[in-house]
């Protein structure tokens, strides 16, 4: 970690579908030699269950939290810009559940900050999940802490 001058371009949380195009295109800059990303899709299973779509569901101060790990990431590390995004509602297997990109002048510091990003999200944003099982029944995943995406 160098505690750098990282920009955050985009922190939101959204119904509307996710982009990797749109984040790829949110940290591309002139500077930026490298950029490291993370997609999260919704997998057909959990913990040996079989799953068939997911609801998210975020509590109302999950985008400020969001944005407060873009940005502590954003100067934790030696990175220009960063973007992340979370959906919420229902989702179906294989659609994209959180975009994480981050751009910097070298791959090394851009995979770090990405991997830690993702990591923070999980643990601290209030965004929780609901998965419908194959069997027929559901299960909350994440709670309290974050998301269990």
């Amino acid at each position: 970690m160098a505690g750098a001058h990282g920009v955050v371009r985009d922190a939101s949380v959204s119904a509307e579908p996710l982009s990797v195009d749109r984040a790829l295109a949110t940290v591309r800059e002139p500077g930026v030699g490298g950029i490291a990303l993370f997609v999260g899709v919704v997998r057909d299973h959990d913990h040996g269950a079989g799953v068939t779509s997911l609801d998210y569901t975020a509590h109302p101060t999950a985008e400020a939290s969001l944005r407060a790990c873009a940005e502590q990431t954003a100067a934790a590390y030696d990175v220009d810009t960063v973007a992340v995004s979370h959906r919420t509602g229902h989702l179906e297997v294989g659609d994209l559940a959180v975009v994480v990109a981050v751009g910097a002048a070298h791959r090394q510091a851009a995979l770090e900050a990405c991997r830690h990003l993702i990591d923070t999200v999980k643990q601290q944003v209030p965004i929780w999940k609901e998965q419908a099982l194959t069997d027929g029944s559901t299960e909350w995943v994440g709670l309290p802490g974050g998301t269990g995406a």
